[in-house]
């Protein structure tokens, strides 16, 4: 394990580095808060000790720093001038713990493990919650940027969310994103995929049916909206569903209550629903296709998802991101892709969008050379 100790005392900075020396551990030490940050840019620490009264950079500023630059380290306050409402400052602002001076060994041990213990947790979280999820959307152009401040402000409500945008542009993500940063993310996340069900099964599962309501109803199912409950359900290819499903799909929203197909009892449900779709919708109402007081019901916030041929400036971004994810995944050997090489699929017109360029990516790196040339490009793409 990597340790940092900042703390201008020397013999305090001596003594737990001994210490901790001792039990395996391998330490750094800095003299002051400006030292030890300047470490912190060079080496990945498992945990940090930090003193608070210290010349020209106290450790509540140094702690300030570390937590504003997302330093993913167990943080680990020490002062002998401590009192209770410092504790309590510290732990607000983030740090783990809190150890008044003179330090004990057997409490900074048991702190020093807990600390990293639960810093390891975050971490595998924080990865799970990636492959649950999906990878955070890429891409700093302006369209993109927008498409996140957007969510930044709409994810904290309960606002129901309509999502456009062309097939393969990444709709599915901007809803993940939206749950993730919602007051919901806790409860469940449930997807559907209104154009991949046949008409007749749609309504149950949606709202579910008895048990011998149908001839293949052999036990009671929930449906979506039953799962949902307390969290949120993306109802993905809405302009797909059938007016009779869009009719008790409009109630549920305006009474938030179902009833199970084969059942007259009425079930009250707490969801939040995102839809989307790559269809005009209302294109889809004059033509008597889709139900205009469902749009407005689903409509209330409006995504935009730019198409690829809209965001160009992603592209070399997005290709890093693919050849990772390829390599990763596939176990290939990862390869570079020259400058023009990147020039001439940015030249390119992507009516798959961001899907066709991932399968390009994989398509390349199995059929190109060790570094994908603009030629590799020429033979294998259709540009």
């Amino acid at each position: 394990m990597k340790i940092l100790i900042i703390d201008d005392e020397r013999a305090i900075r001596n003594s737990l580095k001994e210490i901790l020396g001792d039990e395996g551990h391998e330490v750094d030490t800095a003299e002051n808060g400006t030292a030890g940050l300047e470490l912190v840019e060079k080496e990945k620490y498992n945990a940090i000790f930090c003193d608070i009264k210290m010349p020209d950079m106290d450790g509540i500023e140094v702690l300030d720093k570390l937590i504003g630059e997302g330093v993913d380290a167990a943080i680990i306050m020490i002062s002998g001038h401590g009192d209770i409402n410092t504790a309590v400052e510290c732990m607000k602002k983030g740090a783990y713990d809190f150890i008044p001076k003179p330090l004990d060994l057997n409490r900074i041990l048991i702190t020093l493990k807990n600390a990293t213990e639960r810093v390891s947790l975050m971490k595998e979280n924080k990865l799970l919650k990636k492959k649950v999820y999906g990878a955070d959307m890429i891409g700093t152009s302006e369209p993109m940027e927008q498409i996140r401040d957007m969510i930044q402000k709409v994810a904290p409500t309960d606002a129901r969310v309509l999502i456009v945008g062309p097939n393969g542009s990444g709709k599915e993500l901007v809803a993940r994103n939206l749950y993730q940063q919602s007051n919901r993310s806790a409860m469940p996340f449930i997807e559907v995929n209104c154009a991949a069900i046949p008409s007749e099964l749609i309504e149950s599962e949606l709202f579910g049916h008895e048990k011998g309501s149908f001839t293949s109803a052999i036990k009671q199912h929930k449906g979506k909206f039953e799962q949902a409950d307390g969290g949120t359900l993306f109802m993905d290819e809405i302009g797909d569903m059938s007016l009779a499903a869009q009719a008790k799909v409009l109630r549920v929203l305006q009474e938030k209550k179902l009833s199970r197909v084969g059942s007259d009892k009425d079930i009250e449900v707490d969801v939040r629903v995102i839809a989307a779709t790559n269809k005009d919708l209302k294109s889809e109402i004059e033509k008597g296709n889709f139900r205009e007081d469902l749009y407005y019901r689903l409509s209330a916030i409006v995504f935009k998802v730019p198409s690829l041929d809209e965001r160009k400036d992603d592209i070399p971004e997005l290709i890093r991101h693919f050849v990772d994810h390829h390599c990763t995944a596939g176990g290939m050997t990862r390869k570079e892709f020259t400058p023009e090489a990147i020039k001439l699929l940015q030249a390119k017109t992507w009516p798959g969008n961001i899907r066709e360029l991932s399968n390009v990516v994989e398509r390349l790196l199995i059929l190109g050379d060790t570094e994908i040339s603009a030629e590799n490009v020429k033979n294998f793409v259709n540009l």
